[in-house]
């Protein structure tokens, strides 16, 4: 059965990846563990009692202006196909799709009035 078309996941662009962990493993009970990728250390949330993780945080890249914010993911089936289909109903592909080890094809669109959401193709079952 596809997930198309169904927020699928959630990740934390901060500034202070130690203080965010801080916060919500407070707050909400989270606790993390870290993966090394090619690009920094990638942090894996996981809600109480639940085996999977339930979203991600990574340091913004130095001397990035952006504030930190949650970007939320929605399951697609074909993730070139959706970045067609964004381009002609007016959208913006803010990065174009690439490959995650053991995740699946991703892309960042803008809607036709600027709002961010992210889109994965999952190369897994399920």
């Amino acid at each position: 059965m596809s997930r198309a078309g169904t927020f699928t996941w959630n990740e934390l662009m901060t500034s202070d990846v130690a203080a965010a962990k801080a916060f919500y493993g407070a707050v909400l009970g989270w606790t993390f563990v870290e993966q090394p990728m090619p690009d920094g250390t990638y942090t894996l949330a996981f809600a109480p009692g639940v085996e999977t993780p339930v979203g991600g945080l990574f340091p913004w890249p130095k001397g990035n202006p952006g504030a930190d914010t949650w970007g939320a993911y929605v399951a697609v089936d074909d993730c070139d196909a959706a970045v067609a289909r964004v381009s002609a109903a007016g959208g913006t592909v803010c990065r174009a799709p690439w490959d995650i080890a053991g995740v699946g094809r991703v892309t960042i669109v803008a809607d036709a009035t600027g709002a961010v959401l992210g889109f994965v193709e999952s190369h897994h079952a399920g």
